[in-house]
């Protein structure tokens, strides 16, 4: 294993929020704190990703948004890496690809807000990431309704699994999804970015 990895036991059940983080903020706290209690998931790993591809302007260096990340985020479950820039991996595919191959005994969840669930077919090799790992969806302020009949949604529609069973979601064989209301918080990276408390 590469130094500077985090630590997990065989049969744990991690869940991965990537992102940006630029800057984290209250909402990716909530939202992972949601997904630790509904998902039934040991420990919550944030990638921090080196850049988003789908996005034209880069965002502040990943040293300070890990920084940022690290004094936001108060909950011992949850571990800020920058595993994708450690791996050398640009999109979400390939990291869960290597991080089963580098950890092939823990079960991995993606976790994922629903404004990606309604974009998601644009990420490269997109149907590997549900074919390789459980989906966990959770609503976010802004999300469209119609995020739950999205394309990705509608393909896997015969893998959802109900949001009265999502404490299954952490233990559940791919390919499986759940999408989950949640308390809102209206809070966004790009508005504080826009309101100047975040300076790239």
């Amino acid at each position: 294993m590469k130094a500077g990895m985090p630590l997990a036991g065989a049969g744990q059940k991690i869940g991965l929020l990537g992102g940006s983080f630029d800057p984290p903020h209250a909402g990716h706290v909530h939202l992972t704190k949601v997904a630790l209690k509904r998902f039934g998931l040991d420990r919550v790993w944030w990638l921090v990703s080196p850049g988003n591809p789908l996005k034209s302007e880069g965002p502040a260096t990943v040293q300070r948004r890990l920084l940022a990340a690290r004094q936001i985020m108060d909950d011992p479950r949850v571990e800020v890496t920058d595993l994708e820039s450690r791996l050398n991996t640009r999109f979400t595919a390939e990291t869960l690809e290597q991080l089963q191959r580098i950890y092939p005994s823990v079960r991995f969840s993606w976790l994922m807000g629903g404004d990606n669930l309604a974009s998601v077919h644009r990420w490269e090799r997109w149907p590997s990431i549900f074919a390789t790992v459980p989906v966990g969806v959770l609503a976010r302020p802004g999300t469209p309704i119609w995020a739950r009949t999205a394309y990705a949604a509608r393909l896997f529609r015969a893998k959802r699994l109900p949001s009265s069973h999502s404490h299954l979601l952490g233990g559940a064989s791919a390919p499986c999804w759940c999408y989950l209301r949640m308390p809102l918080r209206a809070i966004s990276s790009s508005e504080i970015r826009a309101k100047g408390g975040w300076v790239r």
